[in-house]
């Protein structure tokens, strides 16, 4: 997730101060991971030097000035560039799953212990994130749904590695 962004495009509705932008961005997207104060005041300040927002304001209080940022016309156009480009999908090339899976085989291990104990992870998981999305809203049921079926997926692969196992042995000693 490009937080630089997302922090531009919550300011599209108004100006707002750091504590307000981490606010927002918790409530629509940290559910799971939550911005910390600094990684909002660093990004700020880099969008600033670039450009892509200004100080509206500032209020002095009883601790550091407070600064209220707005998007700047050049920071509209860099979110509507990023909305418009398409996610590159993640192909799962580098799996570490498969190289533990590969690693057990050449050195004598058992693949399918490790396998078992993977399919009970993603299962545990699953029951989880099932859970949650009937008891969230629909931000946080699409959320899950995104989770759950990449999970289906890697159950899905966990099933046919398990299905060629002796084969996989054969090829990865030879």
């Amino acid at each position: 997730m490009s937080i630089g962004h997302t922090l531009l495009g919550l300011l599209e509705s108004g100006p707002r101060h750091g504590y307000d932008l981490k606010r927002a961005f918790d409530e629509k997207f940290g559910h799971d991971r939550p911005l910390h104060y600094g990684q909002v005041y660093s990004t700020m300040s880099r969008l600033l030097k670039n450009g892509l927002v200004e100080v509206d304001g500032v209020e002095a209080g009883g601790g550091p000035e407070r600064k209220r940022y707005a998007i700047t016309d050049a920071g509209i156009t860099d979110v509507e560039a990023w909305l418009k480009q398409p996610e590159k999908p993640e192909p799962y090339l580098q799996s570490t799953l498969y190289t533990k899976v590969v690693l057990a085989l050449l050195t004598g291990r058992s693949a399918g212990e490790l396998l078992d104990t993977q399919r009970a992870e993603h299962l545990r998981l699953m029951r989880i994130l099932t859970d949650r999305k009937r008891r969230g809203d629909l931000p946080d049921q699409l959320i899950c749904d995104h989770a759950l079926f990449h999970l289906e997926a890697d159950l899905r692969w966990l099933e046919l590695t398990a299905a060629r196992l002796d084969q996989l042995a054969t090829e990865v000693r030879a």
